[in-house]
């Protein structure tokens, strides 16, 4: 048999091209080949059967039954004549064929004396594998089970185009998560950079216009405040868009009143009225006093929509209305309208101006400025509540846009309000743990003007020392500072001093899942730069006036880990010992690495704890270790890796507990 020529298809070279291609060859055991090999032995009766590939020098078997080997020599197997043909080999007796009767596994070794066998054929040609069938006995395959074996090969074929095609997306989706990455990384970087000057200006401008003014200095002041209000509204709109984008933009549900917050964006708005324009809020009389629901995103939609109304009309009325088109047990359905007598859209830009970075005319971008992201912001925002925005224009006489959303029902909270509002909190002592100078210049003139003593702090560590001789009644806390940041400080007042002290966080940053991490870790409030007096004042008034809000326990799923263990309490046991001795270790070991910037060990850390992590079910956690191992992959490092590493710490820490109290 050796003696023979050993047959070579002529496409040799591109055949093992499309074979590498497959990234087959010495891979883990598949259920889903193993599951078609099974088949294959039963429909033709076979005690052997396997699933192979042929490279330049060995048959592997991807899945085989009957074989117990992993590969044999490519100048002994059957299938190197197999893969020179178009269509199914078969041989009833090999004793009776001229080429195999004296083959080594014909005469000894496997014993073959039935041979069945399909060439794996790509969807380009070439052959590169088989599917066989054999057995010791001879015998004859009837029709059925031709056909069988010929299906079942494509559906070889089928599963490797699938699994590549996989591994193209994954590979692809790889790519863009990063860029994404890197997008908010940019963003979340670029809104701190800006933001922290622009909370001195606003502030500082603030301060200014309460003092003794003429008329002229007056009306400089408010110019310069419209131009932060501008600002401040394009910042907010780029990072907007990047939550919507990455879906990390979430509607909220809480009680407001909704004639104030309507009320609040006409107060807000009428002061940029052309002297032309007659500004309208009209009211239905059966409208809901109190609702529930998101009137942040309530706000930011109107103001967005009735900012363009004023823009775009020079003359005539802009008017904000709202209705009630339908009410139920619990909900009230409410159309909200604004409507101009502007320039109004051209029919055929109907259709895209809800697009970002699109407006109805090239123009409009120099003659009324704008960054052409409200819309597309508005609409998405609507979307998120289960509704839909609309447009009618015609071009020359006017706009309306209008949408429906829907409200759940609540008691009555204007009594609740006006007693917040009219609490005196009398002469606090504070402590500001801030960094930048101008912030730390800016938050003490505010104080003073609220009537409070302030300590300052320029690092966490400072600030500790400030604690531990002085009592305060709050702290007011940075979360990017040299030394010791807004986090690690917090961990140790609440872990090593056990302090009670209410934290209220300040940041200039804006990113996913910052606040909730502030309260995870101990803080009470969270007030983001740039900041308003008011709002800063009112946050100090809740968390002093209330209890902190209580952090909800977390919860460990522990419903994959039972499935695994198919009812065996000893396995669960088992599992969690491993977990509670594992994980804390390899928590501090990321800790180092990432301090060290070792980036290989950060990487290797994130990925290996991150299968431990999901067995638990810790959804949110795992989503931080892909993160972390994503940015070591990049080779870059920020202060925002640092805070995601503390908060990984410290919630394996509360996982530790909770399940050491299952053990």
């Amino acid at each position: 048999m050796n003696t023979l020529e050993q047959p070579i298809p002529h496409n040799e070279l591109q055949r093992l091209a499309a074979l590498k291609r497959y990234n087959i060859l010495d891979t883990l055991p598949d259920n889903a080949f193993d599951d078609a090999t099974k088949l294959v032995s039963y429909i033709c009766g076979t005690p052997i059967a396997h699933i192979s590939f042929i490279d330049e020098s060995r048959q592997w078997f991807k899945s085989e039954i009957g074989i117990g080997v992993t590969e044999v020599p490519r100048e002994i197997s059957f299938c190197r004549y197999t893969i020179m043909e178009s269509k199914m080999v078969e041989i009833s007796d090999t004793h009776s064929n001229e080429r195999f009767k004296n083959d080594p596994n014909v005469t000894g070794g496997f014993k073959v004396r039935f041979y069945a066998g399909i060439p794996l054929t790509t969807p380009d040609g070439y052959n590169i594998g088989t599917i066989c069938a054999i057995d010791h006995v001879s015998k004859e395959l009837n029709d059925d089970q031709r056909n069988a074996l010929s299906i079942i090969g494509k559906h070889v074929i089928n599963q490797l185009e699938l699994i590549t095609k996989n591994i193209d997306l994954a590979a692809h989706k790889k790519i863009a998560d990063r860029a994404v990455f890197a997008k908010d990384s940019f963003l979340a970087n670029m809104s701190h950079e800006i933001r922290t000057p622009l909370n001195a200006i606003i502030g500082f401008t603030d301060l200014l216009a309460q003092t003794q003014l003429d008329s002229i200095q007056r009306d400089y002041i408010e110019s310069v405040q419209i131009a932060e209000e501008n600002l401040l509204l394009i910042i907010n709109d780029i990072l907007d868009l990047s939550k919507l984008e990455s879906g990390h933009l979430t509607i909220e549900s809480y009680p407001f009143n909704l004639k104030n917050t309507l009320k609040h964006v006409y107060d807000l708005l009428k002061i940029k009225v052309p002297k032309d324009v007659e500004f309208n809020l009209f009211l239905d009389a059966d409208m809901p006093e109190n609702v529930i629901g998101d009137q942040g995103r309530l706000n930011q939609i109107l103001v967005n929509l009735t900012g363009n109304a004023l823009k775009f009309t020079e003359d005539g009325e802009v008017t904000i209305s709202v209705k009630k088109v339908a009410e139920s047990a619990d909900n009230y359905s409410l159309k909200f309208s604004v409507k101009d007598t502007g320039i109004g859209i051209p029919e055929d830009k109907l259709k895209t101006i809800f697009e970002r970075f699109t407006q109805a005319e090239e123009s409009t971008t120099r003659k009324f400025g704008g960054t052409g992201l409200g819309l597309n912001i508005v609409k998405q925002l609507v979307n998120l509540q289960n509704s839909e925005i609309h447009v009618k224009s015609k071009e020359g006489r006017g706009s309306e846009f209008f949408f429906i959303l829907n409200y759940k029902k609540t008691a009555q909270i204007e009594a609740k309000e006006e007693q917040l509002s009219s609490n005196s909190l009398g002469k606090l002592n504070i402590l500001l743990c801030e960094d930048n100078v101008l912030n730390q210049k800016l938050v003490k003139s505010v104080m003073h003007n609220f009537g409070f003593e302030l300590d300052i702090a320029e690092n966490g560590e400072v600030g500790i020392d400030y604690l531990s001789k002085n009592k305060y009644d709050l702290i007011l806390m940075d979360l990017q500072m040299p030394v010791k940041d807004g986090y690690q400080t917090t961990e140790y007042i609440r872990n090593e001093m056990n302090l009670k002290i209410p934290i209220v966080a300040m940041t200039a940053h804006s990113l996913v899942g910052e606040q909730e991490l502030c309260f995870k870790i101990g803080m009470n409030g969270y007030v983001p730069k740039p900041f308003k007096q008011t709002a800063l004042l009112e946050m100090i008034k809740s968390v002093l006036t209330k209890e902190s809000n209580p952090l909800q326990k977390r919860k460990v799923d522990l419903s994959f880990l039972e499935e695994m263990s198919y009812g065996d309490a000893s396995f669960k046991q088992e599992m969690i010992n491993l977990f509670v001795e594992k994980i804390p270790n390899e928590a501090v070991q990321l800790e180092k690495a990432f301090q060290n910037n070792d980036y290989n060990a950060v990487r290797d850390l994130a990925h290996n704890m991150r299968s431990s992590i999901d067995i638990f079910m810790l959804k949110d956690l795992s989503n931080y270790l892909t993160i972390i191992e994503e940015e070591a992959k990049l080779g870059r490092f920020s202060s925002e890796t640092a805070e995601k590493i503390n908060f990984f710490h410290s919630e394996i820490t509360e996982v530790i507990k909770i399940l050491k109290e299952l053990l």
